[in-house]
């Protein structure tokens, strides 16, 4: 099972990198993917991914928080970065139009500019979308035939949703969201849409800890050891077996991000 979104370069993890990985690996876990969220944390999620090969891959991008942040400088960095062999994806970058962190201007001005050159260099897209799939779409479109893969991270939209995604050819990632009982109900019947060799399953750890966990981890921070648990709550509410699923999504994302 391959966790396709681990926040490893958050401050909360700064104390216990490595024990965290090696954590991962005793649960079970055969990979992960340490996202990049501006043009720091990139280059940290590079450096972390190199210290555990065959392991570890990264993203290079600028999350939508950080829109305002983009630049020519921004975008040479993410250029260097997307050469080193870890870098395996363009991101996360998309839009969120809930927290609005940035002007919706510079976030689709940023997010256009990450596919454009995720279209150069030939590489897949780990996206975000937040409350504005219609923007996302649209600025989405015109890239999807110049782009190998994209992955929408986190996904918890609506069923119509869903299908426009599917519709489009992305695949999906799938977090905790659907193991919570307050928020997650919808997404979890939506699970049986999506097709096998489309999902993707994620911590986006040190967030999102599940909450159905009995006895519950007496830390709040969510961790890849903790992506088995997920796994086996989305093989029940698919009706298959949680090892054919475990198999079936390390497949999908080493086909997605090129690790084959």
């Amino acid at each position: 099972m391959f966790d396709i979104g681990v926040n490893l370069t958050s401050t909360q993890f700064a104390p216990d990198h490595d024990k965290v990985v090696k954590r991962a690996r005793e649960a079970g876990v055969t990979g992960m993917l340490i996202t990049g969220t501006n043009a720091l944390e990139s280059q940290q999620a590079q450096w972390l991914a190199e210290r555990q090969p065959d392991f570890c891959w990264s993203t290079a991008g600028v999350h939508p928080h950080h829109a305002s942040e983009w630049s020519n400088e921004t975008a040479s960095t993410l250029r260097c970065l997307a050469e080193r062999p870890q870098v395996v994806a363009i991101g996360e970058c998309g839009l969120d139009f809930n927290r609005n962190l940035a002007a919706h201007d510079q976030q689709e001005y940023a997010f256009d500019a990450q596919l454009a050159l995720a279209a150069e260099l030939n590489m897949p897209v780990f996206l975000h979308c937040r409350e504005v799939h219609y923007r996302f779409a649209a600025v989405l479109a015109p890239w999807l035939s110049k782009l190998p893969g994209a992955v929408v991270h986190c996904f918890t939209g609506t069923r119509d949703e869903l299908e426009a995604c599917l519709a489009m050819g992305l695949s999906i990632g799938i977090t905790g969201w659907v193991c919570d009982e307050r928020r997650g109900m919808a997404l979890r019947e939506m699970l049986p849409l999506i097709p096998a060799d489309r999902l993707l399953l994620e911590t986006d750890a040190p967030y999102l800890l599940p909450r159905d966990m009995h006895p519950r981890p007496t830390s709040r921070r969510n961790e890849p050891c903790l992506l088995p648990h997920i796994v086996q709550q989305v093989a029940k509410w698919r009706g298959e077996e949680q090892d054919a699923l475990a198999a079936q999504v390390d497949r999908n994302a080493r086909a997605l991000f090129r690790l084959v």
